[in-house]
């Protein structure tokens, strides 16, 4: 299996942490988006991120499309409910989730353990900080709670980019430079 992804990307950050959550072996190919080879529109038509090829070469795109997936194919570890109701309402949850901050009660979005619904939206608030806005979620004591507990997940830990790493991409990404896209990386 073998995912088209970008390693800065929310979209393909999502899709590795299902992949880590799950324990499913993939090989990476890191796309330079300001860049693209070719070839990977044969890939994907408009060629965004991430792709997923799997053992028969069939292309699976759209970072939600993609978990989904994921989570049918290795249903070892489930990270949507079972349940048709309960599942459908992590999907409602990721399309509205601004609105039921105030009527959370448990500590992750899906219930009292960590789902799908939780990698969904996890990439976006990882990068708070980097952003310069992480004060944006001072006045949302829950959702606090639910980044601290985020952050003590083996898949966002796995995953996790420190700050300066970030930074140090987003340098090299605003000078067009080619390298930002493997920015940290060690062989």
């Amino acid at each position: 299996m073998r995912l088209y992804s970008m390693r800065f990307c929310p979209y393909s950050h999502r899709t590795r942490l299902v992949l880590q959550a799950k324990g499913i072996k993939c090989q990476v190919v890191n796309i330079n988006l300001r860049s693209k080879p070719e070839w990977f529109y044969t890939k994907h038509p408009f060629g965004q991120i991430p792709v997923l090829e799997n053992s028969k070469c069939q292309l699976i795109y759209e970072s939600v499309i993609i978990c989904e997936y994921l989570d049918d194919v290795y249903p070892e570890k489930k990270l949507f409910p079972c349940d048709p109701y309960e599942r459908a309402r992590q999907k409602m949850l990721l399309e509205l989730f601004c609105k039921i901050l105030c009527y959370q009660k448990t500590s992750f979005f899906g219930g009292n353990c960590i789902s799908m619904i939780d990698y969904l939206l996890w990439p976006w608030f990882e990068r708070l900080d980097v952003y310069g806005v992480a004060d944006c979620v001072d006045h949302t004591p829950t959702l606090k709670l639910w980044m601290a507990a985020m952050k003590q997940d083996p898949a966002v830990c796995a995953l996790l980019i420190d700050r300066s790493t970030f930074l140090g991409f987003l340098n090299l990404y605003f000078q067009n430079s080619p390298d930002a896209f493997d920015y940290g990386l060690t062989c």
